[in-house]
């Protein structure tokens, strides 16, 4: 009896038709993925914050202001109103091998993504078209005296397949695959704020070391004057050789410090240009930083504890590695239950291509498989325990992940007000620390005081200047330090926003 054409098509039509009807059916077992409660806080301190800082009569020592609740904008790093700051970020953001690689690496997850989605969601149609020689034997028929002559085989055909979903083992598949997606889109945001802030702090520490420089250079011209005017004393019989000796020893002392400032600046620089995704020979075309051109935020928006959860990249990435593993757990779960298979085939067999889909060639096929564990050894029921585990390990490490956030916020914000106060003793003892200096200039030309006397007031105002410059750089790297502890404002940023 010939079969036509047209029945084989019409049911393969039919089966494609059930297929498209069943395929959202069935339920998904394991758990339903809750996001975490956020910590029932209300602030990152054990004591209550200042409403705002300590000040000094000193550039960067204006009070600053906490305000909590207020948004932080997606480029906060412009609140320090430095011109060549906004250009180095911009060029970073542009040219950073770490975000290409973590820009790539989230495509790459995205299409892993879309690939299971078309294989678990969809049937699997294929085309096969294929000619064979063949030469067979009549011992396959029970014949072996026959011989048969070699001929060609021409074959073609459409096969679909569907494992139905019963159970919804590809759906939570599908579901910790997007989770994967949420994971390297955050660590890409992580990834930006941590090189915007790495930006920031470089800069501040590069201006830093360069008025630390300047400041030492100025101390060793006045080092020199007054080692000049003693050596013609000494010349007159005014001062002893021991005390020009002592004066000699102070400025080789002073000039020591020269060498490690002026490499740990270079370095800088170097560190500044591979950040901003050039070689280190290039960093003669970056801005130069200087502490007197970068404007320390009077205002500091701290955002609530509730939203920090919900906002630093971290969390949200460890968040979704969470979701992820209990998604597993569906997976792991559904491996327990019976898996049903539809496949259907339409096609034709031939020894002349002119005979191809001709009634008497055409071949076609369907069916349906059920396969249900029986007996594996305990390997699902282990598998499913393991997944149980992994996701126990992950919700561990999510709590371990949010408790180092607020530990660094905390951190932050007592450094702040600890440096402010830093910052206003400091300028207090460089105030006096210069006073002193100049009163006992005045008071060796009179004889009132010896030499010795001298090289001490000039010794406790070198490092009076010092530690002024290196309290100043301080409120401004703990300034970008909070910014970076609180997320960055990233989700403020056109596109920001992520749909969880």
């Amino acid at each position: 009896m010939q079969i036509s054409p047209r029945i084989g098509c019409a049911a393969i039509a039919s089966l494609l038709a059930s297929l498209l009807a069943v395929m959202p059916s069935g339920c998904a077992v394991g758990p339903d993925f809750k996001s975490p409660r956020a910590p029932d806080v209300s602030g990152y301190t054990a004591e209550e914050l200042p409403r705002e800082t300590a000040s000094a009569s000193v550039h960067g020592g204006n009070a600053q202001l906490f305000l909590p609740a207020r948004e932080i904008p997606a480029q906060w790093w412009s609140l320090f109103r430095s011109p060549g700051l906004n250009r180095l970020v911009e060029q970073a953001l542009s040219g950073s091998p770490t975000l290409q690689a973590a820009e790539a690496t989230l495509r790459q997850a995205q299409e892993n993504l879309r690939a299971r989605t078309g294989s678990a969601l969809y049937p699997a149609l294929d085309a096969d078209a294929r000619v064979e020689r063949q030469k067979i034997s009549g011992a396959g028929f029970g014949q072996p005296e026959r011989t048969f002559s070699p001929f060609t085989l021409y074959n073609a055909s459409v096969s679909v397949s569907y494992a139905l979903d019963l159970f919804g083992g590809a759906r939570r598949d599908l579901e910790s695959l997007s989770s994967q997606v949420d994971v390297q889109r955050f660590r890409l945001e992580g990834a930006r704020l941590s090189l915007t802030s790495n930006i920031v702090t470089a800069a501040v520490q590069e201006a830093s070391l360069s008025a630390q420089l300047q400041a030492l250079r100025e101390i060793v011209a006045l080092q020199e004057q007054e080692l000049l005017m003693y050596e013609q004393r000494l010349e007159l019989g005014a001062v002893s050789g021991t005390d020009v000796l002592a004066f000699r020893a102070q400025l080789a002392q002073t000039r020591a410090g020269l060498p490690p400032l002026e490499r740990d600046l270079k370095q800088a620089r170097t560190q500044l240009s591979v950040l901003a995704g050039k070689l280190p020979a290039e960093s003669a075309a970056l801005p130069a930083f200087d502490l007197q051109e970068i404007e320390l935020p009077k205002e500091l928006p701290v955002s609530l504890p509730s939203e920090l959860v919900r906002r630093r990249p971290d969390i949200q990435a460890s968040e979704s590695l969470l979701h992820a593993a209990s998604a597993q757990i569906g997976v792991a779960t559904a491996n327990l239950y019976p898996q049903v298979t539809l496949t259907g085939s339409y096609g034709s067999t031939a020894v002349r291509p002119e005979d191809l889909f001709s009634g008497p060639s055409a071949v076609w096929s369907l069916g349906a498989g059920l396969l249900q564990p029986l007996f594996r050894g305990g390997e699902l029921t282990a598998k499913r325990r393991a997944a149980v585990a992994a996701y126990d390990q992950a919700e561990a490490q999510y709590r371990s992940t949010v408790l180092q956030a607020f530990q660094n916020v905390a951190d932050v914000l007592n450094a702040l007000e600890a440096d402010a106060r830093t910052l206003q003793a400091q300028a207090a003892a460089e105030s006096v620390a210069k006073e002193l200096l100049d009163l006992t200039r005045k008071q060796l030309k009179i004889g009132a005081v010896s030499h010795l006397v001298l090289l001490d007031a000039e010794r406790q105002y070198q490092q009076a200047r010092i530690s002024l410059v290196q309290a100043r750089a301080a409120r401004f790297a703990d300034t970008a330090a909070l910014f970076q502890a609180l997320g960055g404002g990233w989700w403020n940023r056109d596109g920001g926003a992520i749909s969880k």
